[in-house]
């Protein structure tokens, strides 16, 4: 992979423009390198497109196996955003950034201040909120440097934590693909395996507990499967299991790509509807093998869009009646993927993908006066 890079200060300001398979092919606007050596910064934020207006994403901090598994998951998560934002409604484009984590490393704030003054440097096309790894408290030490992040705390003007927002919006397209599948949206007595109890599926958990589905979880750390029992009737099994548990939904919740060739042939269920992104190891194959299964998929960037619209209340206000309407529009917009898809014989995370590419060529089309 050849690397264009620029020496601006003391940092590296680097463009992929050659690498075909990861790059070009997705479309992106801009990819930047950021590193620092006296903090041990390592970072690639990626801007897939801003038609509809700054990038807006998260910020991982993941352990890769190398720079390349760094490049192609920021790649894919920043194009993710651009359809999250576009089908939801919103106003933002879609971009991402990968921290690169190393073995006994920390998000100090030296490092996060570091961050922040790259992001500053990026004059507002990219602005940057919580993630895997990352929570409000270090938007704040980010936020010492630069303006563009969202996802702080409601104390200092924030939006606060996304997961109650992600988790409704994950429950609400349940409830339109359970509509679509079984002709009423009732989950009550719906059996639901939840794969990662982190904060949206420790959400999630609850509300489904309080429409009395039937609800299974799984979590690498006993610690959450240990707090999800304690104030949820749930039951607990095995990660490898769950996969062929009878279920009625399948709700993927932790991290991307567990949905594949070797584990969709094991699932027992009728429906997949989850909070995690890039759930499909393989865009293409992935989601035709569900269709060929006869499991109706809710695209993840659709079910998991309650967090976004949530985060840019802080850049666009509004009420939190306002923000829990504009989560629950997330079910007719589901209902109306489900339908399309299921007079075209296509996958759904297909059909999605098209609405959101055809809004964002729309507003295209009428700057260049089309």
């Amino acid at each position: 992979m050849k690397i264009t890079e620029q020496t601006v200060s003391n940092y590296i300001f680097s463009n992929y423009p050659n690498d075909s398979t990861h790059f070009s092919q997705k479309g992106h606007e801009q990819v930047v390198y950021f590193q620092d050596e006296a903090t041990g910064l390592q970072a690639i934020v990626a801007i897939h497109d801003t038609t509809l207006g700054p990038a807006v994403g998260g910020l991982r901090f993941f352990e890769y196996q190398d720079e390349r598994d760094a490049l192609k998951d920021v790649l894919r998560l920043s194009r993710g955003m651009t359809y999250k934002s576009s089908i939801a409604g919103l106003d933002f484009g879609g971009g991402k950034a990968v921290l690169m984590k190393k073995k006994g490393m920390e998000l100090t704030e030296a490092l996060l201040r570091k961050y922040g003054t790259f992001i500053e440097r990026l004059g507002g096309d990219y602005i940057t909120a919580p993630d895997y790894n990352t929570t409000m408290e270090h938007m704040v030490d980010i936020a010492k440097s630069t303006r563009h992040v969202i996802g702080l705390p409601v104390t200092l003007g924030g939006s606060g934590d996304p997961s109650e927002h992600t988790a409704y919006g994950v429950y609400i397209a349940m409830k339109a693909t359970a509509k679509k599948t079984f002709g009423t949206d009732s989950l009550a007595g719906k059996k639901i395996g939840i794969a990662g109890i982190g904060k949206v599926g420790y959400s999630l958990a609850k509300l489904l507990c309080q429409e009395q589905a039937i609800v299974y979880v799984t979590d690498i750390c006993s610690k959450r499967l240990q707090a999800i029992t304690e104030v949820c009737k749930v039951e607990v099994v095995a990660a490898e299991r769950l996969y062929s548990w009878p279920l009625d939904i399948y709700a993927p919740c932790a991290l991307g790509a567990t949905l594949n060739s070797a584990t969709i042939p094991m699932l027992n269920c009728s429906i997949v509807v989850g909070s995690a992104n890039n759930q499909l190891a393989d865009q293409d194959r992935d989601g035709k093998l569900l269709l060929k299964r006869g499991i109706i998929y809710a695209p993840d960037f659709l079910a998991n869009a309650g967090g976004l619209i949530n985060a840019v209340t802080e850049l666009e206000p509004k009420s939190q009646d306002l923000v829990k309407k504009r989560i629950e529009l997330l079910y007719i917009i589901c209902l109306d993927v489900l339908d399309k898809a299921a007079k075209t014989f296509r996958p759904t995370q297909e059909v999605a993908q098209e609405i959101a590419i055809a809004r964002i060529q729309s507003i295209k089309n009428a700057q260049l006066g089309r």
